[in-house]
């Protein structure tokens, strides 16, 4: 694990790591923040999971999520979106919704894909070990939340590791992806025809048969040109309420997709895993 840049924010440190991933098959940076309240004990740690076209940098630096961590004492550590090298497959035709920078989560099962594309292991097994082995200062304590298709991640993969996570939250996710068109390419390219692998990574199935109830935060915001076709919230939230699962659910009045609306409410979300954090 090697340390490529380190900055100050807010008392704190902005990190950005690179390292060999076995699971991937090739080379993966990261980024890490580390609250000053690091320097003098142990902090919990918040997984955040970007969405089509980001890298592990784009949270980084339009967020602003760096003054909120410090302020709440919170690690935010935010992964790449896929694998990444000359050896990675790609689109075929070069589209920015399936391929690199849109792993989705999930380890593929179809070739080309299979070899590289274990993105759900990735973010669950081999990069909560690495931070385990090489980061002191973690005190084990986890949540998890993400963006778009970084939202997807962040549900299913809370849904489905029980016991792992103190709390959920997303902004503007694809809820229901195995019905959407960005699920279907996806989900198709990667996992194959058979629909079943699809629900196995679709939140609005998951949470109908959930083991916990999950403290879960959704914002969506009321302008994103995606929400009809692509996001679904609604697939989501009828099924939660179908089975008494909790959910809180912010719709924010003109607000549209970028990262200027995750910045403007990532406080709150930070705050809301602060709560479940302690």
């Amino acid at each position: 694990m090697e340390l490529v840049s380190n900055v100050v924010s807010f008392g704190g440190e902005q990190r950005r790591y690179q390292h060999h991933s076995s699971v991937l098959g090739c080379d993966m940076h990261f980024s890490l923040y580390l609250p000053p309240q690091a320097k003098s004990g142990k902090v919990p740690l918040l997984y955040w999971l970007s969405g089509l076209t980001c890298t592990d940098e784009n949270f980084v630096t339009k967020a602003g999520a760096q003054g909120y961590a410090a302020e709440h004492g919170i690690a935010i550590v935010a992964p790449d979106t896929s694998p990444r090298g000359d050896d990675v497959p790609d689109d075929p035709e070069g589209a920015w919704d399936f391929g690199l920078a849109a792993g989705f989560y999930v380890d593929a099962t179809e070739p080309p894909f299979d070899r590289h594309y274990k993105m759900y292991s990735y973010v669950t097994e081999e990069l909560p070990a690495l931070l385990s082995e090489n980061v002191p200062e973690l005190s084990g304590k986890v949540a998890i939340s993400g963006h778009s298709m970084g939202g997807h991640g962040a549900l299913t993969i809370a849904l489905k590791n029980p016991g792992r996570f103190s709390s959920v939250s997303a902004f503007a996710p694809i809820c229901a992806p195995a019905i959407c068109p960005w699920g279907h390419k996806a989900f198709g390219g990667y996992l194959g025809d058979d629909r079943s692998k699809w629900e196995a990574h679709d939140a609005s199935v998951l949470i109908q048969s959930a083991q916990e109830r999950l403290p879960m935060l959704i914002d969506q915001g009321s302008a994103d040109g995606f929400l009809e076709e692509q996001l679904m919230p609604e697939k989501l939230t009828d099924a939660a309420a179908a089975v008494g699962y909790p959910v809180q659910y912010e719709l924010r009045e003109g607000y549209d997709h970028s990262y200027f609306y995750i910045a403007s409410f990532i406080g709150e979300h930070i705050a809301f895993h602060a709560k479940h954090l302690r």
